[in-house]
């Protein structure tokens, strides 16, 4: 079952799907109408003639919806994209209100942002730290919430939307939806890796891009032209999110960084490439494609694929107007480097979402290693003793259980240090019943092992730093727990 399971992974690739989902939904069109009646209230009071570089924003609250919109006028937009300094990148040690501090770890402890988008932000953190603040204090279980924008006002959502989801428990609220119209890429690889630590942020973004934009790509560096360069982008610029990418053909989602930014580029009109900026109407894009994801509209193919994932990729590239039919065998390389890359991220996308799995299979040689203990005490040895002196032929099949064991919970204690700080807290909870079980059968097998080699002193010289730290987690929830039971204790009487 579980094979059958694993390779139902890679029969289909659901961008499509989702795509079809994302535009018979509704979401779009409810946030390109936010959108549009922001813009008409800002042009009728004639704002962006007196602040030309400011941000505006609404909040639209409907019966089962809270949209909040982020626009800038679109000559604001122009002269603060197109200047000299516009795709330079600045260090997150460069926000002197240290608003994405959050986002820092051991391992990440810095990231850059697009400087024209961060000093817009910055300059307005009078309004939009209130906003948060509000937004975050009135949110409940019921809640559903959308930050939207287009153009740079897109880039300033996906800015407040990550400061939002930082103030929010998603372990009781509904994840806020951050939907961008046409936006530049806004920050580094760094960026992306934050976010990606956050086991649900990245789902909270998605990022709608037609092929007649130019500003998606405009931060994207490319050394080839777009057909030689879809599967190999060098780029200060990195996507974070789910981008759903729009053709005359088509449409559908994607979500490996790697092939979007191939695809961005590669959906540049032929023959413009460096299209000046002017304005793209997403509201009729969408109703377009929403028609045509309501008709079903399917691609005529004839041709011999015995591939499903890699037939549902060519249909993916000929949606969205990379590929025509009659290209398909001048492409197949490019196709199958595609189709790599994309089963690669899968399989990394699973073990990130389903590292419980794995902790299962350990049970199996935590199991062993319960068995092992007993028949040892039933021998009269102790299972100390017996592992010391290896009398057994089971005491050789321990090492190899127990090395199992301590590589995970060493990668295990390793990837929980390099987590945000209430990311990593609310792993170790998950995993701490299971880690110090592990600790408590394997550390004295540890202990047996390093004075067999006539070691000396183990506690201080010989102890694993994942034991200590393993010990810590425990030793810090058990003083938490015993706080909350002296407040509770407190407040009774």
């Amino acid at each position: 079952m579980e094979v059958s399971c694993y390779c139902l992974l890679f029969r289909f690739s659901s961008g499509s799907e989702l795509a079809t989902l994302v535009l018979t939904s509704g979401v779009l069109d409810r946030s390109l109408t936010a959108i549009s009646d922001l813009y008409r209230s800002t042009n009728s009071n004639h704002e962006q003639k007196s602040l030309p570089f400011s941000i505006k924003y609404e909040v639209f609250k409907q019966s089962d919806l809270t949209i909040i919109a982020f626009v800038t006028a679109p000559t604001c937009t122009q002269n603060h994209l197109q200047e000299g300094e516009a795709a330079d990148l600045v260090p997150s040690s460069y926000f002197k209100e240290q608003f994405f501090e959050f986002l820092c770890t051991k391992v990440n402890p810095s990231f850059s942002v697009n400087k024209a988008a961060i000093d817009l932000f910055i300059s307005h953190q009078n309004e939009l730290s209130p906003l948060k603040n509000e937004i975050s204090s009135s949110i409940s279980t019921a809640t559903r919430l959308i930050i939207t924008g287009h153009s740079l006002g897109g880039s300033i959502a996906s800015l407040f939307t990550l400061l939002l989801l930082d103030s929010i428990d998603l372990s009781k609220y509904k994840r806020p939806l951050c939907i961008t119209f046409g936006s530049p890429l806004i920050g580094d690889k760094s960026l992306q890796q934050a976010i990606l630590e956050y086991s649900t942020w990245n789902s909270c973004f998605l990022h709608v891009a037609s092929h007649l934009d130019p500003l998606p790509r405009l931060f994207i560096s490319r050394k080839s032209s777009p057909a030689a360069g879809l599967a190999s982008q060098t780029s200060k610029y990195q996507p974070f999110g789910t981008f759903l990418l729009c053709s005359e053909q088509g449409f559908s989602c994607f979500e490996n960084p790697e092939s979007i930014l191939g695809f961005l580029v590669g959906m540049s009109p032929v023959g413009n490439p460096n299209k000046e900026m002017e304005s793209v109407e997403y509201g009729n894009i969408v109703k377009r494609l929403s028609r045509k994801a309501i008709c079903e509209d399917v691609i005529a193919w004839s041709q011999d694929e015995t591939d499903a994932f890699q037939a549902s990729i060519i249909l993916q590239l000929i949606a969205i107007g990379l590929l025509q039919l009659q290209q398909l065998q001048q492409q197949k390389d490019l196709i199958k480097k595609i189709n790599k890359q994309e089963k690669k991220f899968i399989i990394q996308k699973r073990k990130v979402f389903d590292p419980s799995k794995k902790l299962n299979d350990m049970k199996i040689y935590m199991a062993y290693l319960e068995w092992y203990k007993k028949e040892s005490k039933a021998q009269e040895v102790g299972y100390y003793d017996s592992y010391k002196t290896e009398k057994f032929a089971s005491d050789l099949d321990v090492v190899l259980f127990k090395k199992i064991l301590t590589n995970y919970w060493k990668d295990m204690v390793k990837e929980v240090e390099s987590k945000p700080q209430r990311e990593g807290a609310a792993f170790r909870t998950r995993w701490l019943y299971g880690g110090t079980n592990y600790r408590r059968m394997v550390e004295p097998l540890d202990i047996a092992e390093y004075y067999k080699g006539n070691g000396t002193n183990y506690q201080n010289q010989g102890r694993s730093q994942h034991h200590k730290q393993l010990e810590k987690w425990l030793d810090e929830n058990n003083a938490e727990k015993a706080k909350q039971a002296k407040q509770k204790t407190v407040n009774w009487c």
